[in-house]
Formats: structure tokens, C-alpha cells, sequence
């Protein structure tokens, strides 16, 4: 049976996933004019190999200034872009033009981009090589930030002793990288800890009181969450969007509907056209309420105020539409959304191909899969996921094996799903087809998964087969794997069982 976390993840994504793209393009678009501006020539370096630095020097040598403020503008809207290496080949210009005066914020922006296109490493070759001057609080952060999304937690403990003995320890931030850290990796005794230092050092800020609530939510605490709501209220914090998506996430999951729908109406008043991914968690948190009319409402809101829908937009709405069983209005937009994108990206397809193998519908799942190829949709690992599921519905095990075949070469490393591994198993054994079940196992080889659990379900389908399965110790040891008591009571009830062929897939 599909399971139906295949389509809940891609919803979830879906909700999470906004083009920043879209909102960084506007702002840059609207920044020099309608004339050529050097922003305009930056961003139109699409490709990563293209330099950023050769078209300051031509804009430059057509005898054009080049002012910090521009270039520090530009960084950003970079950044936001997540065109990271064309903004830090803007940094690294700027570090050696002399005539243009750095200040630590400056560093730190640089220092950030290093570690996203160099990695951890180079970050910290940077920040030792600064000057004295420019290890300030800011700098610090930067690298506390890298530490901090690379889940170093020794190095971040280390650098925040640091910082307080530099007395640098006087803004939310670096507690906020601190928090964020401890939350990532469920350890919410020390996030307390922190809050309390800062509480106690400095005042918290917005990022500070999420990251509170999202701690709260972490633990479904909804008593704590209220508590500390009242807390960002007595601060005189102003609440944002985000701080109303977490409680209503938080209510609805313990069924309080009413705090919710409060918690909806204030998150909604604080949806503008620049905090754009708003209106896609506020589409996906009237779904989860039910409400199709809000939902609705939302989408023709984002239409009438954004000129087109991101792909991650599209695949929202098709996700709540499939979740509230609005199939007919999902196929509408579905269609829409291949009229009007062209990026054939195969995540707003599949979650229409999840809803009809989720409904049973496989016939129509093989159709619609048809039709992706047809209209150039990539196909990437969980498509052929999602129809693998499909037909292990069908029980068709021929497909079944081909689709997984293909859904194993879409990607270099593949994370075993041993749900799908046993289900595979159990139709081939339930055939007692023993060469698809070595041919799976030569699958699951090649994919770099293969385990005691793996090699009994091939030996199970041989005694299903009523045939004795060749040199299965030998291949055991070959393949690094070892045989417990189940391995041996298989191989000795296939033992008196007539000698199956060599199959080909038997190295």
C-alpha cells in the first residue's frame, strides 16, 4: 500500500518551499531604473561560471563609478537569489579595492558566503586571517551562523565562550544561532539555558520569540507556547506572520480550533506582497482546518497580487486540493500550471500522480505518467517511487521491479526505504518468483543496500518456490553481510528441495 507520507512530504515541502527568487528579481528589477545599471549586467550572469568581477571591470573601464553602497545592495539581492557565488566574487572585489573602506558587517556578509561556496574550512582559514579589528561581534556571529547550520556543536559552544569573554554577547543573534542549533538536534534543556542568558544579557527580538515558540511546538507544549506569547507581549515585541503560522500549526495539530482560527486571522493580517511565503503556509494551514473557502480565497488573493505562480506555489495548492479531495479542481490547475510554467519540474506533478495511486487509481496514475513525459516533465526518484508503490497494489511484479530499477539509477545515493524493500519481497515471495527476487537483490546490491533482512526474504521465496537457492553463505560473506538463526533454518528447509538453476544475476 502507498503510503501516505509520499504526498504529506511533498506537501510539506511544498508549504516550505517559496520562490525567493520571484521577490528577489522584483526588487532588483525595480532598483536601477529602466537603463543600464551594474546590478542589471550582475544578475543576468545566470551561470555560475560567468564572472562577476570581469563585469565590474567593464563597467568600470566605460568609465562608470562604482559606489559601496550599490555593490552591498547588489550583495544582497544576491544572496537572497541564493546566487551565493557570483555575490561572494562581489566581496572579494571590494576586499581589494582600497579606496573603499570595509566595516566588520562587510566581513561577516563575506565570511558567510565563503563557507556556503567554499565550505566550513576556508570560512575559518578567513576569519583567522582578519585583522584584529574586524574580529568583532559581527564576524563572530558569521562564523557562529556556519557552525551553527553545520551542526557543529563542539566549535559553537567554543566560539560563544569566546564571545563572552570579548563581551560580544550584547544582541539576540548569536543566542538566536545557539537556539536554532539546540532545537535542530532535540535538545531542548540547553535552549532553556540559552533563553535564560539572554533574558538576562539583552533583549530578545522576533527571530528570538520563534525560535521560543518553535521550541514549544517542537515539544506540542501548547501551555508553555501561550506562556511564552505573553511573554513577547509584555516585551512589546511586535509578532510577525511566523510567529501566528507557529501557533496555529500548534493548535490545530491538539484540535484547538478556535485558538487557531484566532491565531489565523492575526497571521493573515501580517501577509504582505514582500512576506510573500505567507500566503502559501496560510493556504496549507486552512487546509489542514478544512476550510476550502479560505483556501480558495488565498489563491485568488496571491493571483490578483502577484503577476505569476512559483512552482512552489503551484505545488502547494495542488497539494490542498488533493488533501481537502478537490481532484477535478487539482486537475484543472494542474493543467494551468503546464500552460503557463515550462520548468517541468516533476514535484508539482507528482502530487497528482500520488493523489490517483493514493485513490487506487492506477490506471489513470500510468495515464497521467504518460502524459509528464509527453509534456517534457523530468522524472526524478520519487516518481518512480510513487509508481512502484502503484503497482505493488497490482501486484504486477514485473513492473513493480522495472520501475524500481529506474527509481535507484535517478539518484548517487540512495536512502533505503525498508518498508518498499519488504513489500517488493513479499509479492515476489507470495509468486515465489526466485529470480525476481535475485534480480531484486542484484537491485538492492548495486544500490548499495544489502543486509541479513534483505538475503532471508530472497532465500523465503526459493522455499515458496520449492526450490534450494545456490552458495547463499558464500554470497553472504562476499557481500559482508551475516546469517543469524533465520538464515540458517531457511538454508537448511531448502536444503532437501530440488537444485534451482543459476540464475543470472548469481555473480
Amino acid at each position: 500500500m502507498l503510503r501516505r507520507s509520499v504526498l504529506s512530504n511533498l506537501a510539506t515541502a511544498a508549504a516550505r518551499r517559496f520562490s525567493t527568487i520571484a521577490a528577489a528579481e522584483n526588487a532588483a528589477a525595480s532598483g536601477g531604473g529602466g537603463g543600464d545599471t551594474l546590478g542589471r549586467r550582475l544578475f543576468s550572469l545566470v551561470y555560475k561560471k560567468r564572472s562577476a568581477v570581469i563585469a565590474i571591470h567593464q563597467w568600470k573601464e566605460e568609465g562608470r563609478k562604482v559606489q559601496k553602497y550599490q555593490l552591498n545592495r547588489i550583495v544582497r539581492e544576491l544572496r537572497k537569489l541564493k546566487r551565493h557565488k557570483h555575490a561572494l566574487e562581489v566581496c572579494e572585489w571590494m576586499r581589494q579595492e582600497h579606496d573603499l573602506k570595509l566595516l566588520p558587517g562587510d566581513y561577516a556578509v563575506h565570511l558567510d558566503l565563503i563557507a556556503k561556496v567554499r565550505g566550513l574550512i576556508s570560512a575559518e582559514k578567513f576569519f583567522e586571517d582578519l585583522p584584529d579589528e574586524m574580529r568583532s561581534w559581527q564576524t563572530c556571529s558569521a562564523l557562529l551562523h556556519s557552525y551553527s547550520k553545520s551542526q557543529d556543536i563542539d566549535k559553537a559552544e567554543a566560539l560563544m565562550d569566546k564571545m563572552r569573554e570579548c563581551s560580544f554577547l550584547k544582541n539576540a543573534l548569536p543566542y538566536n544561532h545557539m537556539i536554532t542549533l539546540y532545537i535542530s538536534n532535540g535538545d531542548f534543556d540547553k535552549v532553556k539555558v540559552v533563553i535564560k542568558e539572554l533574558m538576562k544579557n539583552t533583549k530578545p527580538d522576533i527571530v528570538t520569540f520563534n525560535l521560543w515558540l518553535r521550541a514549544c511546538a517542537s515539544l506540542n507544549d501548547v501551555e508553555a507556547a501561550k506562556k511564552v506569547f505573553l511573554e513577547l507581549k509584555k516585551s512589546e515585541v511586535e509578532p510577525d506572520w511566523i510567529t501566528f503560522s507557529t501557533l496555529c500549526n500548534l493548535y490545530v495539530k491538539n484540535k484547538l480550533l478556535d485558538d487557531a482560527g484566532s491565531a489565523l486571522k492575526e497571521m493573515e493580517k501580517r501577509a504582505w506582497r514582500k512576506n510573500r511565503l505567507a500566503y502559501s503556509s496560510l493556504i496549507s494551514l486552512y487546509t489542514n482546518m478544512g476550510d476550502k473557502d479560505g483556501v480558495n480565497r488565498i489563491w485568488s488573493k496571491m493571483k490578483s497580487l502577484f503577476r505569476k505562480m512559483s512552482d512552489a506555489e503551484y505545488t502547494c495548492m495542488l497539494a490542498s486540493l488533493v488533501k481537502l479531495e478537490e481532484i477535478e479542481k487539482a486537475e484543472s490547475l494542474y493543467t494551468e500550471w503546464e500552460s503557463v510554467s515550462g520548468t517541468g519540474d516533476p514535484q508539482v506533478a507528482n502530487i497528482l500522480l500520488a493523489a490517483y495511486i493514493n485513490r487506487d487509481q492506477i490506471e489513470e496514475a500510468v495515464k497521467f505518467h504518460n502524459r509528464m513525459v509527453e509534456k517534457g516533465v523530468r522524472t526524478c526518484y520519487t516518481t518512480w517511487e510513487l509508481l512502484t508503490w502503484g503497482n505493488l497494489k497490482t501486484k504486477q511484479s514485473e513492473k513493480v521491479l522495472d520501475y524500481f530499477k529506474k527509481a535507484i539509477s535517478c539518484v548517487k545515493t540512495w536512502n533505503p526505504d525498508k518498508k518498499l524493500v519488504r513489500e517488493v519481497f513479499k509479492i515476489l515471495e507470495e509468486e515465489g518468483n526466485a529470480e525476481g527476487a535475485e534480480e531484486f537483490l542484484d537491485v538492492l546490491r548495486n544500490g548499495g543496500y544489502v543486509s541479513t533482512e534483505v538475503y532471508n526474504s530472497v532465500v523465503r521465496t526459493y522455499a515458496k518456490a520449492g526450490k534450494m537457492p545456490l552458495i547463499v553463505a558464500e554470497r553472504m560473506e562476499k557481500d559482508n553481510v551475516e546469517l543469524d538463526e533465520e538464515t540458517h533454518r531457511l538454508i537448511k528447509t531448502t536444503s532437501n528441495m530440488c537444485v534451482s538453476e543459476v540464475s543470472k544475476f548469481v555473480a
